[in-house]
């Protein structure tokens, strides 16, 4: 692994997470063929070309010098419970446009969000909250990032608890995916007052 990639590689109490690679494939198929893990995500299961399409663009996002695709791995057991992300947010698109984006030379305004998907073995065990604090304390900690931004589907209210135990913040809706969506939000500057706190 490179030192990007090293760097790149974060833990928590009871993970540790590193960038998507491509014998995560499986865990992929677990994710976004079960109908319930898709449900608020593309709303149907991928069949096998979409699913071939989704894993080259992970791999594409999993190390992008500051931002990417994580997939979290219990300590204990090594079970990879899912992924997580920090990536830009497509605003009124259905994703981001990413040959317009230079991840190496983040700006400090850019809209970045965090997100993550779980197998469904891993939910309701907190591994969700647990994955995006950490994702934000490295986004603060190591990019330029003054803003960190999550949508969910209107109707995912766990996930909206999840980013509100995360320290994000309702603040209205917006329109990305090309849909109006809830939209979360985290300052570096309130993150840091309730780190002290």
């Amino acid at each position: 692994m490179n030192s990007t990639a090293n760097r790149l590689v974060l833990e928590t109490p009871r993970m540790i997470l590193r960038p998507y690679q491509a014998d995560d494939y499986e865990l992929s198929r677990e994710q976004m063929t079960d109908p319930d893990v898709v449900k608020y995500i593309t709303g149907e299961v991928l069949s096998e070309d979409k699913l071939a399409e989704r894993i080259s663009k992970s791999l594409d996002r999993s190390i992008c010098g500051n931002l990417g695709i994580w997939v979290l791995i219990d300590r204990e057991t090594q079970e990879k419970l899912g992924t997580a992300v920090l990536l830009p947010t497509p605003e009124n698109e259905i994703e981001a446009q990413w040959s317009d984006i230079d991840l190496t030379t983040i700006s400090p305004q850019a809209k970045i969000e965090v997100g993550y998907i779980l197998t469904k073995p891993a939910w309701g065990k907190g591994y969700a909250t647990e994955s995006c604090t950490r994702l934000i304390e490295f986004g603060f900690e190591e990019t330029p990032l003054e803003v960190i931004w999550a949508v969910t589907d209107p109707e995912n209210t766990a996930s909206q608890h999840v980013l509100r135990k995360s320290g994000l913040q309702d603040d209205g809706q917006i329109v990305a995916y090309k849909e109006i969506l809830p939209l979360f939000k985290v300052t570096k500057y309130n993150w840091l007052i309730a780190k002290q706190s």
